[in-house]
């Protein structure tokens, strides 16, 4: 097998590996966010362990990436899909790091908290879980006219959020004994904002990818 054949596969595997934590981080917001209404305590602790297995995907990605790069040396257009995969790879983590965090929101809040929880935070979640599947088939094709569809998501996620923000704090007004549970709502919101943001990210690393150039998608 020559060399260029030998990059190829390795370059095809680093893809693969942040495709797999791309999806992981999926699964996890979908599980936090069911946990958080279902007030499933032991679903959220899952959530939290699995996030320290996508933990280690993301310091496998990086390790490899660097590796080959020290290896390689490669140029042009083979140096950015090296540089993209750990950018997108590090904001799939940090996607990981707020469902976890939406877990342990769940887990302050406790099973009997008396709240309803919004459900605006669902509509949210659906939304962010659509840019993240629409990130992944972006990376995956390198297709930046889906890249750019991402944008627009998050406009959308952004006023979802900033709805659901006006409400609570009117919440807190009327239900001020539940302030420290009706925060716990508020930050989730904020979790699912962020991860809408960081999906954002990854499609400007995309149009970076395609491009050579940076662009700004927010």
């Amino acid at each position: 097998m020559v060399a260029r054949e030998q990059f190829q596969i390795e370059l095809d595997e680093i893809k693969k590996m942040v495709i797999e934590l791309a999806h992981g981080a999926e699964k996890l917001l979908t599980e936090a966010v069911n946990a958080l209404y279902n007030s499933d305590i032991e679903l959220a602790k899952q959530v939290i362990a699995y996030d320290k297995q996508l933990d280690k995907k993301d310091f496998e990605i990086n390790e490899t990436a660097v590796l080959l790069i020290a290896k390689q040396q490669p140029v042009a257009s083979d140096l950015r899909r090296l540089i993209v995969a750990i950018r997108i790879s590090s904001d799939l983590e940090r996607m990981a790091d707020n469902a976890k965090n939406i877990a342990k929101s769940t887990i302050h809040l406790g099973e009997d908290h008396g709240i309803k929880i919004h459900n605006e935070l669902k509509d949210m979640r659906d939304v962010a879980l659509k840019m993240i599947d629409l990130s992944i088939k972006a990376y995956e094709n390198e297709d930046i006219t889906l890249a750019k569809k991402l944008a627009q998501l998050d406009d959308l996620v952004d006023g979802m959020y900033s709805k659901i923000l006006t409400e609570l704090l009117e919440e807190t007004a009327t239900n001020p004994q539940k302030i420290q549970h009706i925060m716990q709502m508020a930050f989730s919101g904020r979790y699912i904002e962020r991860f809408g943001d960081h999906a954002t990210n990854i499609g400007e690393n995309i149009m970076y990818l395609v491009k050579g150039e940076s662009f700004d998608l927010n």
